[in-house]
């Protein structure tokens, strides 16, 4: 029997960006919100690696395109986990060998399975002093594209074609929902958020974006801490986050994700990881407050698949203390995302770019 790997780019790995879009949506309500209310799941976990699918390939086209990326250049770039995968299929798309530089966090299923996909796994070993395990990260990205002649980088962080890639998502949502008042999304690089809510701003120039990010992130201007959660948040401030475009922000912590998580398991036989129990918690909480008629969608952008030695495993939940029980029923407010540092769910709705200069006090007329 041949292998996905044994056979060429034109035959099966031709057919494989067919299995990318068009993922389901799901009413989601009680016990979330009450009978009646609700938002609706954008399932990207349908998807055969997730969400990040969309982008890897996306951005692997474009590079070929334009001559960045040559015929059997090495691929090369930082990952927690989902956009690795992406990686993975783009290559064995395109005929590309990928090199994904990631961290202890990883989990070992994810790090096994990015290999049986026939990716090469490169795990720094130390934080960077300031930005972490991401920073450590993509200075080693930068280490190996200087050893490998040919070899090139996505750039997800700031790479404008991972946002112009969710275009069509944007597309799918605006066809099977026909109106939308608020779109919920997890904030990482900032690639969906982006470029979703840009595409679909302009066909409901109305449309409120709700950011969700984790405790510890420094993306919306919190303190850079040690996070637990991956796949949402930062220790670097990606300059594909659209600060613009978000209404309000809201922070989440690991044990309300996981009890979200698992009530959504419970109840709606679909769940997901750590950035589907935030955006979950969030949209169910629009869903209880806002009027009844309003539209709510929510970005889902994985399953629940690798995380079952974390999120599931209640072993592991209970060594980091993230089964004490649901979440409070709405989250604290903060005026402003530098007033303090946020250690439960909570909201903002002041957002702005951290790096931006501040504005300069007017200088006085001549007397």
């Amino acid at each position: 029997m041949q292998s996905l790997r044994d056979t060429t780019p034109a035959s099966s790995g031709s057919a494989l960006p067919s299995l990318v879009g068009n993922t389901p949506l799901l009413r989601i309500s009680a016990p979330l919100a009450p009978e009646g209310r609700g938002f609706w799941a954008k399932l990207e976990g349908f998807n055969p690696g997730g969400i990040k699918d969309r982008p890897a390939l996306y951005m692997v086209e474009r590079a070929r395109a334009r001559g960045e990326l040559r015929p059997g250049g090495r691929i090369v770039e930082s990952t927690s986990g989902t956009l690795g995968l992406g990686l993975a299929l783009a290559g064995m798309v395109h005929g590309h060998p990928v090199t994904l530089v990631t961290d202890p966090g990883l989990e070992p299923s994810m790090t096994r399975l990015l290999g049986v996909y026939g990716a090469r796994v490169d795990i720094v070993t130390e934080p960077h002093p300031v930005g972490g395990w991401q920073q450590a990260r993509r200075d080693r990205v930068t280490e190996l594209l200087a050893e490998e002649p040919g070899s090139w980088c996505p750039d997800q962080y700031n790479n404008p074609d991972n946002t112009t890639a969710y275009t069509p998502l944007a597309l799918e949502l605006a066809s099977q929902l026909g109106h939308l008042d608020v779109l919920v999304c997890s904030v990482g690089t900032g690639g969906h958020s982006a470029g979703v809510g840009r595409v679909l701003r302009q066909l409901y120039p109305e449309l409120r974006i709700v950011g969700v990010d984790t405790i510890g992130s420094t993306i919306f201007g919190q303190p850079a801490r040690p996070r637990l959660m991956r796949g949402l948040g930062s220790s670097i401030h990606p300059r594909n986050v659209a600060y613009d475009n978000f209404s309000e922000v809201h922070w989440v912590a690991p044990a309300e994700a996981v009890w979200t998580c698992r009530t959504l398991a419970a109840s709606h036989y679909a769940t997901g990881g750590w950035s589907v129990g935030a955006v979950a918690l969030v949209a169910g909480w629009l869903a209880r407050t806002a009027p009844a008629p309003t539209r709510i969608a929510a970005i889902f952008p994985d399953g629940p698949q690798r995380y079952l030695s974390t999120v599931y495993d209640d072993e592991y939940c209970a060594r980091h203390g993230l089964l004490d029980g649901p979440p409070p029923p709405a989250p604290e407010t903060v005026g402003h995302p530098t007033e303090k540092e946020v250690l439960r769910w909570t909201r903002c709705t002041e957002v702005s770019d951290p790096l931006a200069p501040a504005p300069t006090a007017p200088q006085a007329g001549p007397r």
